[in-house]
């Protein structure tokens, strides 16, 4: 896949809000995520009812996996358009394992969520002082108060109590995510990614230009990255990527530029328009990417045949 073909994807799987104030991720929903985070994505679903161009790309690019999640808690009661009011999903390492969970802040009509558990004859799994019910799909669900269920396939949603009761490490112990959750959690659409993850997410979005004996030297000075959605006046894309010191973060700056300027020179279409508001920059230690598009030309990009292409 080539790079810009990386980069567009990466940009529109995550396009999902618009411009408000996100919800803050609760207490409860912080205590529950385990140390060995790889990344967090936040959406605040508030949001999506009033932006034609977030419902498209919600339509078009919604991930197999959180469509799962959608189906799931509509299977026991929760409506996502009305009752979710924030969604966050988190990946971590459990072992030589990487789980998932969900986590849905809003206002659940809980009597009513457990009623129907008991219609259906659906019993509670004890797990130590917590009630797991089964959802759809092979999932199970639980509820940490009365605004945040926590959901996903048993084994994870079971390390995630773990780390909230004190049986595993948990967020708190990893100060390089949850610094990097501060600077980004008031937007509409937010993620982290802890160094491997950053790792990762670079090597797959450069393509080629990983290969590079520059990009071999400066990955493992990578220490995780951060960005936030926004939909005000168009769409807007911030990205900064933490390393070490400010001397990994230019040459990763030149990198990612190079293969900008590459691709421009055979780009044409929508994927020059992609490119030309694309801008790389180094501040500090830090590594930005900032891409920024009118809605009109973000909706000819999503109907594009090379956006057909990259989605499938």
């Amino acid at each position: 896949m080539k790079w810009i073909e990386r980069i567009v994807l990466w940009i529109c799987m995550l396009s999902l809000a618009v411009p408000a104030m996100a919800m803050p991720l609760g207490t409860s929903a912080r205590t529950v995520i385990p140390a060995d985070v790889q990344q967090i994505i936040s959406v605040d679903y508030r949001a999506l009812k009033n932006s034609s161009t977030a419902l498209a790309l919600k339509a078009r690019v919604l991930p197999d996996q959180l469509k799962e999640f959608e189906t799931s808690l509509r299977g026991v009661g929760v409506n996502p358009d009305t009752d979710v009011e924030q969604l966050t999903f988190a990946s971590f390492r459990d072992k030589e394992n990487v789980k998932i969970i969900g986590l849905a802040q809003g206002t659940f009509p809980t009597k009513k969520i457990l009623l129907r558990m008991k219609m259906k004859k659906i019993k509670a799994f004890k797990y130590r002082s917590n009630y797991l019910y089964a959802m759809p799909g092979g999932q199970d669900m639980t509820f940490l108060d009365d605004f945040t269920l926590l959901f996903g396939q048993r084994s994870a949603v079971q390390a995630a109590l773990d780390a909230r009761d004190g049986e595993a490490a948990g967020l708190s112990t990893n100060p390089a995510v949850s610094d990097n959750i501060a600077a980004v959690d008031s937007g509409p659409v937010w993620s982290v990614l802890d160094a491997h993850g950053t790792q990762n997410m670079l090597h797959s979005t450069l393509g080629d230009a990983a290969k590079l004996t520059d990009y071999d030297m400066v990955k493992k000075r990578l220490l995780g990255s951060r960005y936030t959605m926004e939909f005000t006046n168009g769409v807007t894309f911030n990205l900064s990527v933490v390393t070490s010191d400010s001397m990994t973060a230019a040459t990763l700056s030149s990198l990612v530029k190079a293969g900008v300027m590459f691709r421009k020179m055979n780009a044409q279409g929508v994927e020059k328009t992609a490119l030309d508001s694309v801008t790389v920059d180094s501040d500090s230690a830090n590594l930005t990417l900032n891409f920024k598009s009118d809605e009109k030309r973000f909706q000819s990009l999503v109907q594009s045949d090379l956006f057909s292409s990259v989605i499938r």
